[in-house]
């Protein structure tokens, strides 16, 4: 590679840059964006206090990455069009702030309010406990900080900005995982490419729990905006999204009063394994696509929670490598890899954005190319074995 490697944080050589900055210069610039930048900085002030930010801009695109808060995404913008929602946890929350035991389990909402963060790596899905031990709500890694983190800027060939980071999730008699990720943009492309490789680090084999929380409000979310997904099939989650299902791809305005409901879909994939899921507006003129690879991911999820503005108007898009169940019940249905000592297991995908009637067409496109390998299936009702409601429907 040419160009520049700067390290941001190496927690083993006691190495870390509180703030700075890179851009294009006579030594240092991007084909296709003469714009670009990646800039870091510390957040002051109630309990953002010590929260690093990695600001990440390939000219059309620039996302806001949290190393504190496990490698997440707190927000972006794609030219005029903000990326994220209006959580009522209004900045993002240092980890010492989270306590996860807390609401008997729900301790990680306290947190809650990037645009991606991660479920797992032992475990995600709702509290309880499994066995011996006391599981918490979608997990910990979201809540731990990076101890390495440096940026990449290619200047040859494509041009790509890379920003790779390294969390460890590990305790003394339980599972030792070691989450490596790497968020990738294009000089001025309107793609983000996330690429993640969780290696168990211990001397005995482990599960993973992954599932990626990507939430989504305005404008792309709004009255009459719509999912395009590309399934084989699809089951509500409990009860109260079975009333729902009717209605499936559409969303409300925000409704006072609103409880949430969440799908679950099997994906089909077009070319090379990938398959693809959006949210498009009302007027289809602005859309947010993730496409995912199957085979590392085969499990996805869309969370409905169109409640009041203030309470959070938002939509996720959530793919995984299990359902959001509990753990004991994904375990028993064969949905979390195990990993041998030593072993990594890789995953990907990617955020195309549009502005336009013709990207969001394009992207549409993307979703019916791989639907033409599979008629869709809607149940009505949950089904057994991708849901514990659906034990009792059976």
């Amino acid at each position: 590679m040419t160009g520049q490697r700067i390290v941001l944080t190496d927690a083993e050589a006691n190495l870390h840059i509180e703030r700075g900055e890179w851009r294009a210069s006579p030594d240092l610039s991007l084909a296709g964006a003469a714009d670009w930048f990646v800039r870091t900085y510390p957040l002051h002030g109630g309990q953002s206090e010590g929260v690093q930010v990695v600001e990440v801009c390939n000219g059309p695109l620039t996302l806001f990455v949290l190393p504190t808060r496990g490698m997440g995404v707190w927000k972006g913008r794609f030219r005029s069009l903000p990326l994220g929602w209006k959580s009522p946890v209004p900045r993002p929350v240092h980890p010492h702030y989270v306590n996860l035991h807390d609401r008997n389990g729900l301790g990680w909402l306290n947190g809650f309010n990037e645009l991606m963060c991660r479920c797992g790596l032992a475990f995600n899905g709702p509290p309880g406990q499994d066995g011996s031990t006391a599981v918490t709500l979608h997990g910990r890694i979201a809540n731990l900080p990076a101890h390495f983190v440096e940026v990449r800027i290619e200047t040859d060939g494509a041009g790509w900005i890379e920003l790779r980071g390294i969390v460890d999730e590990t305790t003394m008699f339980g599972p030792c995982l070691r989450l490596t990720s790497t968020l990738r943009l294009k000089a001025g492309s309107a793609i983000c490419h996330l690429i993640d490789e969780i290696t168990n680090l211990g001397g005995a084999a482990t599960e993973l729990s992954l599932l990626y929380h990507i939430n989504i409000g305005r404008p792309f979310l709004e009255a009459g905006a719509e999912t395009v997904i590309a399934h084989r099939a699809v089951a509500p989650r409990d009860p109260r999204s079975a009333e729902g299902v009717a209605d499936l791809p559409r969303y409300e305005g925000p409704t006072p009063g609103f409880a949430e409901q969440a799908y679950y879909y099997l994906p089909v994939a077009g070319a090379c394994g990938w398959s693809t899921a959006l949210l498009k507006n009302a007027a289809e003129t602005a859309g947010f696509a993730v496409h995912y690879q199957t085979l590392q991911l085969p499990c996805l999820t869309i969370w409905k929670n169109t409640q009041d503005e203030r309470d959070g108007y938002v939509t996720g898009i959530e793919p995984g490598v299990n359902f959001p169940n509990f753990r004991a019940y994904e375990r028993a249905r064969g949905r979390l890899p195990r990993l041998e000592p030593g072993q990594t297991y890789r995953a990907e995908h990617m955020w195309e954005f549009a502005d336009s009637a013709e990207g969001v067409a394009a992207l549409c496109e993307s979703v019916r190319l791989a639907q033409r390998f599979a008629e869709p299936v809607r149940h009505s009702t949950p089904m057994p074995g991708w849901s514990p409601a659906g034990e009792a429907v059976a």
